[in-house]
């Protein structure tokens, strides 16, 4: 079962995205990463029938960032030729490097990081750019200028649309006030941030979830399926545009996607 038939709106930014994002974190950082099991960053012949499926899937949705390792400069000649297929995702304003991340919300930071994301990605043109925030999300959205500058960005048609991946409600909710997409943590065992996908439903903006499987720790009473339970969470919001799923494990991939076709096709 496939998501080609599923695909939505991304808000009011006329792109059309699969319900389910593939996240890329793991093709290229495994330190200081929070998921419940060690895994080994996959080769490019791994990378690539990865992406190879996740196409055939019909997942178009792929998200990435400068905080993610060699992520974006690999997926650039993994992508080669398949520009057109893919919305992508990626960040600004967290960067990691010798095993620890830091943080520059700076309008010059801004801009230099997108260069280079472009560079990185060999794209002319991100489809969405998200600000990486440190948890301070208002302090970051009121006087740091940065997303005065993705404003500007979008109007040099560098990106399409732009947003925050962020932390709380407040900082959410003004994302959404002020620019085009939140990405919000919102899954079995962490709701707080409900207020923002209420915003984005009755505002038509972009709902992105991240760790919507808790980062690979759902875990339910025995019989239930964690990822049916998750995703029946997550699709049952008329907010959410797409959940991001960061597995690199080809059967848990078509397992993901099977079971977000039967919940998104199931009759209310």
């Amino acid at each position: 079962m496939s998501l080609h038939d599923l695909h939505r709106p991304l808000g009011s930014t006329g792109l059309m995205v699969s319900p389910l994002g593939l996240g890329t974190v793991k093709l290229g950082r495994d330190q200081g990463v929070k998921y419940p099991e060690h895994f080994r960053i996959p080769d490019d012949a791994q990378a690539r029938a990865l992406l190879n499926q996740a196409r055939e899937l019909g997942i178009n949705l792929i998200d990435t960032a400068p905080a993610y390792g060699s992520s974006e400069e690999r997926l650039g000649p993994l992508l080669r030729g398949q520009r057109q297929d893919w919305i992508i995702v990626s960040k600004v304003g967290e960067e990691f490097s010798n095993g620890v991340s830091h943080f520059d919300f700076t309008p010059a930071h801004a801009r230099r990081s997108l260069e280079r994301s472009l560079q990185r990605l060999r794209t002319e043109h991100i489809d969405l750019l998200l600000v990486h925030s440190d948890g301070h999300d208002v302090a970051i959205l009121r006087d740091s200028g940065i997303y005065e500058t993705l404003a500007q960005l979008k109007r040099e048609g560098k990106i399409g649309a732009f947003g925050l991946s962020g932390k709380t409600v407040e900082g959410g909710l003004l994302a959404l006030e002020q620019g085009d997409c939140a990405m919000v943590t919102y899954n079995l065992a962490e709701q707080l941030e409900k207020p923002v996908l209420d915003y984005a439903a009755s505002h038509a903006k972009a709902i992105l979830i991240k760790k919507a499987l808790a980062s690979g720790h759902a875990c339910l009473a025995p019989g239930v399926d964690p990822v049916q339970a998750s995703f029946e969470l997550i699709f049952s919001h008329p907010g959410v545009s797409s959940a991001i799923v960061g597995t690199i494990n080809p059967q848990h991939l078509a397992h993901n996607a099977a079971i977000a076709a039967a919940v998104i096709r199931r009759p209310d």
